[in-house]
Order: C-alpha cells, then structure tokens, then sequence
C-alpha cells in the first residue's frame, strides 16, 4: 500500500481509534435501585423517584458523574417495581448486583425495604446511601454498607416534639397513630416524652392502615378537647384525616400530621384548611444556614410544576449528593467508595453531613408547619426558618 491510499487508511484509522475512545469514555454509569411503584407505598414514593430523575438530568446536564482522573460520565438508572415488599426489594438488589451488574446503587422507599436490604448489602460488600428510612433499628444495622441521611429517628422525635409542644403552652393532647412500624415506633416514644414533659393524653387510639373513615376516633379527640392533636399518619390517611378533622370542627391549636403534610399535593388538595399545620422534616427551601436548597427547589418545580416533598424528595436528592461527592473523590471501586462515605463529610441542600456508624450525626431532628400554603422549618430555634404559629381552626 502506498502513497495516498496508506495516508487515507492510517487517517481513517486514527479517526476509529479517537471514536473508540470517546465511545468508552462516554460509556454510562449504571445506578440501580427498586421503589414502591405500587402497593401500600405507592403513593409516596414519587416523591423519592422525581428527586432521583432530577439529579440525573443535571449531573448528565454537566456531562456526566465526575471521577478522580477528570473524566466524566453520564448516568443511566436500571429500576424495578419492588410493589411495596421487602421481600421483592431484597430479590431485586441482589439480580442488580449479580445479573445487571450496576456500578453504583441508589435506595428503595421505606424503612422496611431499607432494613431488609442492609444484609444483602453486607453480604456483596456493595455500599449505598440510604434516604427514606428512619428508626431506631437503623442502630441495629452493622455498620459499613449503608448510611441513614435522616435525623427523624423515632426516639429524637419523640423527645423534639414533646419539647416544642411544652413551649408552645401545650397541656393534653390526643394521639392517633397509624399501625404501621414507623407510626408505632414514635408513639412509643412520644407517649413518656409527654408524660415527663407533663402533658396529659386525652386520647391514645391506633388504627389499620387501610383505614376508610376516622370519624369514631374523631369525635373521641373532639369531645376530649385536647390542645393537641397529632395524628401519627402516612400519606394516604393523612389526607382522610385533614378533611374529616375540618368535617368534625377539631379544634385544637396545635395540630400534627406525621407524614403527608409536606408533599405538594396534599396543599393542593385541602388548601388554606391546613394551614399551621405541623409536620415531619428537617429541610427548608427558606433555610438561610443551607443556600444550595433554594437552587434545589426551583429546579424541581421547574421540572414536575409541584415543589418538593420536604422529607422524602430532600432526602432522596442528599443521597445522591453524597454518592456523587464520594465517586469523586474515591470512584467506582466499592471499598474505596465505602471508606470514603464512612469518613468523609458531605455538603448537601440539607447543610453538612457526617455519618458516624449509619447514622447522620449532623443534621438536627426538626419539624416543619404549613404556613400561608409553604413549607417553614419551625423547631429547633438553631435552624427555624419561622415561628410557630397556633392553628385558628380548619
């Protein structure tokens, strides 16, 4: 081969070679996960996955996860429904580690799922950032496979909230709580808070998840006539429970609703009747103290014209901040990976984070109130976006 016709192959061969080359530096990195398309869950795992979909688009957006040597690669999420069973999440991890063979791995919804995965995490050695998990059991969990973002542990809650009803002028109260784990767990430890703080319960009735009507239970707390009431729900009932409450005249001042309040459409759906109402959350938009979770907040409602859950959506996104600070620095090697989440710290729209065990030693345990239709931090004082406020009826 001579002349032209060497100098056009050895052309056309540099150019291959330089197309390979990008196609392996644009090879994706995989992320796999399982979540509560249907089932029980259901309904608040949107909140989780639109948070993940996100961070996706803007991490692709800048041309990719960025590694050690520079080098960035896009994102491509493998998921599964796990229809709300921990059984199938535990199925569904181990077919992503072993048969999909995903590069990194991103949490399911729920704190059963979470627990029933810790061991399967343990046994591949593969870490993960866990997000929408919150018990005291997460203390139980041998350390080194999976982190607990969240500082809405039961046993912190319990004691917050008896706290910020004592210094709100709070003297009875009225609990009613969901028979699910969670519900359960914080009544257990909400009961003596009160009970040291010296505020009498009226009323102390649980109820099946699948609850249809709350109206026996409702005219209990109403011919009680607590200061407070606080209504230990999920998402779903949490709904139930606004409209028959404004149904039955609860008026009580200060009004609680464990899970549910902080997602866009519950707003939406009950309007100015929930006002001051308080909920579970230790995130802001409006926090001063974390400037990175206005920018957060905007993009999602950019993205899906509903503003984030402050719970779950906020978690979800700290979680893939935190894998993401940590392939960085450490990339894709799953010792490497473990050691660096285990140490390091990590600067999220929810502040600092620091985990020390599984758990966040950062973050404190807060509350958040519906105030004039948005989303205000109002306990501890050291984070409050604003004060309290008594609810004026529904």
């Amino acid at each position: 081969m001579k002349g032209p016709t060497r100098l056009a192959f050895a052309a056309l061969g540099a150019v291959m070679s330089l197309m390979a080359g990008a196609a392996v530096a644009q090879e994706p990195i995989t992320i796999g996960y399982s979540i509560a398309r249907t089932g029980i869950y259901a309904a608040a795992a949107p909140s989780q996955e639109n948070a993940y979909k996100l961070w996706q688009t803007q991490v692709n957006a800048e041309g990719g996860l960025l590694l050690p040597d520079g080098e960035r690669r896009p994102v491509e999420f493998v998921s599964y429904d796990d229809q709300s069973n921990p059984a199938n999440t535990v199925r569904i991890y181990e077919k992503l580690i072993t048969q999909d063979e995903v590069d990194l791995l991103a949490a399911p919804w729920g704190t059963p799922m979470h627990l029933a995965l810790a061991p399967v995490l343990q046994r591949f050695k593969v870490p993960m950032v866990g997000n929408t998990a919150a018990s005291v059991q997460l203390r139980n969990v041998a350390p080194g496979y999976i982190w607990f973002p969240t500082s809405a542990i039961p046993d912190a809650m319990g004691a917050e909230l008896a706290k910020m009803m004592k210094a709100n002028g709070v003297q009875s109260a009225a609990l009613l709580a969901n028979e699910l784990p969670y519900s359960q767990e914080f009544r257990s430890f909400l009961i003596p808070a009160l009970e040291e703080a010296g505020i009498e319960v009226k009323v102390d009735e649980s109820y099946p998840p699948d609850i249809k009507d709350m109206t026996s239970m409702l005219v209990q707390v109403r011919d009680a006539a607590p200061e407070a009431v606080v209504a230990m729900t999920y998402p779903s009932d949490a709904f139930l429970f606004a409209g028959q409450a404004k149904e039955l005249g609860i008026n009580a001042p200060f009004v609680m609703s464990l899970i549910g309040p902080t997602i866009d459409a519950y707003r939406k759906a009950n309007g100015t009747s929930v006002n001051n109402v308080v909920s579970s959350a230790h995130w802001s938009a409006q926090a001063d103290k974390w400037p990175k979770g206005e920018a957060f907040f905007d993009a999602y409602v950019a993205a899906f014209g509903e503003e984030p859950d402050a719970l779950d959506s906020a978690l979800a996104y700290m979680s893939l901040e935190i894998l993401q600070q940590a392939v960085a620095k450490a990339g894709l090697d799953p010792e490497a990976l473990r050691e660096e989440i285990a140490t390091d710290s990590f600067d999220t729209i929810n502040g600092e984070v620091r985990f020390e065990g599984v758990e966040n030693v950062v973050t404190p345990t807060g509350f958040v109130q519906i105030q004039n239709g948005k989303i205000e931090l109002v306990w501890p004082e050291s984070v409050k976006t604003s004060d309290y406020a008594p609810k004026q009826g529904w």
